[in-house]
């Protein structure tokens, strides 16, 4: 039977059983989770803990949250019952190596590292009790797309608890690890994507006239608007282009230069072009 497609819409995360949070490596991903947390309810500052990092300010960050700073990630582990490994990629093995002795069966492996595939983390850890997630950037203003996978020990109440955390900071959807490459090229990448068509939109505008401040500020409103027609009506984005494209007037005409220009084919490619070079990093 052929697996069944990954789902259209995240799911909404039920409500979660209190449980302590423990980060290894404090970095901006990982204050943006702890933060959302603490701010939607879903646990208490008390609740997390992480270790110092090579940059005081990090857990500095933490502190001034409310979250315990541990001496050791060995104690990080040991006070908590989720920990989220929030480390660069390059050192994902040399810390799970160091922390296998630690990692009973009762603890839930949370890995948010880019690129590192589940059996490197069951490998390395010597653990399968694990749930891989990969979230983008807007994480850090409450507006991240995440998708994440189950280990096979991962069990009904660690994607409970999981999907609570991350649909504090934006929203969740399931997906078998096969497509997270596609993932990374599509929303970890996209951000950059958008980003782009940001500036551009305000290049155009200063170019028509306006002021720079002006421009910018309606381009990137435009823009937010736009995904929030796109994400509250479940109207198709062609329909949406559609209903406001008037007969021979202004919209059609400047989609007409953005066909000249193959935008949709650029975007596509761009997203393909992202996915393989993710797919080309994990395997080397």
């Amino acid at each position: 039977m052929a697996a069944a497609p990954p789902p259209s819409q995240p799911v909404p995360a039920p409500a979660a059983a209190g449980f302590r949070l423990g980060f290894i490596g404090p970095g901006n991903l990982a204050e943006s989770i702890a933060r959302g947390v603490v701010a939607s309810g879903v646990l208490p500052a008390a609740a997390i803990r992480t270790a110092p990092h090579r940059r005081p300010e990090r857990a500095a960050a933490f502190a001034s949250i409310g979250a315990h700073i541990m001496e050791t990630n060995a104690q990080v582990v040991d006070e908590s019952d989720v920990i989220v490994i929030s480390v660069k990629p390059q050192i994902v093995r040399e810390v799970l190596v160091e922390l296998k002795p630690l990692l009973s069966e009762e603890k839930l492996l949370v890995s948010i590292a880019a690129g590192i595939k589940m059996e490197d983390l069951q490998g390395w850890s010597g653990h399968r009790r694990i749930i891989r997630v990969m979230p983008n950037t807007p994480s850090a203003v409450g507006q991240a797309a995440s998708v994440m996978c189950l280990g096979d020990m991962a069990t009904d109440n660690d994607e409970n608890r999981v999907r609570s955390l991350f649909s504090a900071i934006g929203k969740v959807w399931t997906a078998e690890e096969k497509y997270f490459d596609a993932v990374t090229g599509l929303s970890g990448s996209g951000p950059a994507y958008i980003f782009l068509a940001i500036e551009a939109m305000a290049d155009g505008g200063v170019a028509a006239g306006l002021p720079r401040d002006l421009a910018l500020g309606l381009a990137s409103q435009t823009v937010l608007g736009a995904a929030t027609m796109v994400n509250q009506t479940g109207k198709h984005p062609g329909q949406l282009k559609d209903m406001v494209t008037s007969p021979a007037g202004t919209t059609i005409t400047g989609i007409q230069e953005l066909e000249k220009g193959a935008f949709r084919g650029t975007l596509i490619n761009a997203v393909v072009a992202a996915t393989k070079r993710c797919r080309e990093l994990s395997q080397s």
